[in-house]
């Protein structure tokens, strides 16, 4: 059995949530021996063709919807979990579900793969005030990655991230995939969802999907906003967060309550698939993560993002190819989206160029990622004889 281990998992969506929960979907389809393994979250279901097994959690303050799980002393799992018999466990994260897919990699002397998805220290010290305990957890993530048989980033310029943590281990490159690049065509799809949204035939569709915390730059993407709210255009926040209702009282504020709009949390993807098809333009100046899924999903759906240079986020975009890049501050921003404003033409080239060089299927991730299971698991084997 391969088990992917993770904190957290639908109905808790984040980029890392939903890319466990693609790995276990199609790689059941292809070998039909998987698990995840995971923490309780309020409404999970669970009912898919896999198995997923949850332990004990309770909510994280300031963090909402995350959970802190407690896999050690939840005794009926534990004694659940270790009876099964797996053959790789491959951890997301290194937090609870990561110690404990360490734990059983030990004791059953099997490979361990392990991916990078974010950028731990900046959530510590969002948390944490303390810069020598942020360090001493940042030491301590550096030693479970060090443990692993492989370490898996999600795009290049990540590894310039794990390289300033202190790894200096190997890296192996795989890509995040995309349940939007199914071809499907959109122009009606766009069409609609703009007539129902009310959109004039030149106002421009602003987009942007994620957790609505300020480490996504929110603070920053409201004001260059401001600089152009007499331009024509709508902008649709999509997501939830710590700082969702802070968020509503500064577009009050900024004067851009007849401009912006909040959707609120989308768990129905085919309902985010419309939005992002309807969007002119996807607006993610995150200098916080490291591989967003959500860029790639909008690329798929031909909705090229703008993004800040020289960002880790950007490191797929390519400026005025299949993406727009804009220097970090609120003036360049908003001048950026100003400019594309007047040019749809371009956009729409863009669009396309991206869903056809940032957009991969999961089926087809799903292919290399098993070949690598397989690849290493025949070199643990030769390694313990």
């Amino acid at each position: 059995m391969i088990g992917l281990f993770n904190d957290c998992f639908p109905p808790i969506m984040d980029g890392v949530s939903l890319t466990t929960q693609n790995y276990a979907y199609w790689l059941n389809r292809k070998v039909g021996d998987v698990c995840v393994v995971t923490s309780t979250a309020p409404g999970a279901k669970d009912d898919g063709a896999y198995p997923v097994y949850r332990y004990s959690s309770i909510p994280i303050p300031m963090r909402k919807p995350y959970r802190l799980g407690f896999p050690r002393i939840d005794w009926p799992f534990h004694a659940r979990i270790h009876k099964l018999s797996f053959d790789l466990v491959h951890a997301h994260c290194p937090f609870s579900s990561g110690a404990l897919a360490m734990q059983i990699a030990k004791s059953q002397r099997i490979p361990i793969v392990a991916t990078f998805h974010s950028k731990y220290r900046s959530d510590f010290e969002r948390a944490i005030p303390c810069r020598k305990l942020v360090d001493y957890l940042i030491r301590k993530i550096v030693s479970f990655y060090e443990m692993a048989d492989e370490v898996w980033i999600p795009q290049a310029a990540v590894e310039d991230t794990l390289r300033e943590y202190g790894y200096k281990g190997p890296v192996e490159v795989v890509d995040n995939g995309n349940d939007f690049a199914d071809g499907r065509p959109i122009d009606e799809v766009r069409r609609l969802v703009r007539q129902t949204l009310g959109l004039g035939k030149d106002e421009m569709m602003l987009l942007f999907v994620g957790q609505h915390i300020w480490e996504k730059n929110l603070g920053f993407l409201l004001d260059a906003l401001s600089l152009i709210r007499e331009q024509s255009f709508r902008m649709y926040f999509i997501g939830s967060g710590y700082a969702a209702s802070e968020l509503r009282r500064r577009v009050a504020k900024l004067a851009l309550t007849e401009k912006v709009t909040f959707v609120g949390a989308l768990t129905d993807r085919e309902k985010l698939r419309r939005y992002y098809a309807a969007a002119d333009l996807f607006l993610f100046p995150s200098l916080y993560d490291n591989a967003p899924l959500v860029v790639r999903e909008a690329a798929a759906l031909h909705t090229p993002s703008v993004m800040i240079e020289n960002s880790t986020a950007a490191d797929i975009i390519t400026d005025f190819s299949n993406g727009f890049l804009s220097p970090d501050s609120v003036e360049a921003y908003a001048g950026k989206v100003v400019e594309l404003m007047r040019q749809p033409r371009l956009i729409a080239e863009v669009g396309e160029r991206a869903s056809r060089t940032i957009a991969r299927s999961w089926e087809d991730v799903a292919e290399e990622v098993y070949d690598r299971y397989t690849n290493l698991m025949k070199r643990k084997k030769q390694w313990i004889q």
